[in-house]
């Protein structure tokens, strides 16, 4: 199994939160998600299934990766239960003037608590009960079965499977983050038993 964070957005590139809102790719994740598609092929990876976001973000994330890899064929199922963690009023707004509204300590607990959302939006305690029961019902079973899995999605629903498969607490996973173009592999045994795993981070 293959997990990508997408490329760079445009909300990515000018340090906005981004959650829900839907800005696409800019130049430099276009090419961060070719990359990760040349990189997959390099190593020899066929993929059998893709799962994605309903966000726009994602969805041009894996269908240049899909490009690359020559699978025009493979299936593709978009799911919410994917989406990136709703940033609720913080949506849309740089850090810095997220900053200046709420106080700087304030936003950085919004960020960095495993249980404390920010107004109108999720803890990323609310996006992994949407993000796990999605992912134990519907990609570990294709694991089981020896399938080869892409699942391209965001930074908080990516920490959210990341936290199971790693058995990470969660004052652990809140410190961990991907950067645009990060590929995850994990070979697995069963369900229980991670045989291998390979960060790879960004290329360029």
């Amino acid at each position: 199994m293959v997990l990508i964070r997408h490329g760079e957005s445009e909300f990515n590139k000018q340090d906005r939160f981004t959650g829900l809102k839907n800005p696409p790719l800019t130049a430099t994740g276009i090419q961060e998600a070719i990359a990760v598609g040349h990189t997959l092929r390099n190593r020899g990876f066929d993929c059998d299934i893709a799962f994605t976001s309903k966000l726009k973000r994602a969805q041009q994330t894996l269908f240049l990766i899909l490009k690359e890899l020559h699978t025009a064929s493979t299936p593709i199922f978009e799911d919410a239960a994917l989406n990136e963690r709703d940033y609720g009023e913080l949506a849309g707004l740089t850090r810095t003037a997220a900053a200046d509204r709420w106080g700087a300590a304030r936003v950085q607990l919004w960020r960095r608590s495993y249980d404390i959302a920010p107004p109108g939006g999720e803890s990323l305690a609310m996006t992994a009960a949407r993000t796990l029961p999605f992912f134990e019902r519907n990609i570990l079973p294709l694991l089981t079965e020896g399938r080869r899995v892409l699942v391209v999605a965001h930074g908080n629903s990516l920490r959210s499977i990341v936290m199971s498969l790693d058995r990470r607490t969660p004052d652990e996973i809140v410190n961990i983050s991907f950067a645009t173009g990060t590929i995850l592999i994990y070979r697995l045994i069963g369900l229980d038993q991670i045989l291998e795993r390979i960060e790879i981070p960004p290329l360029g």
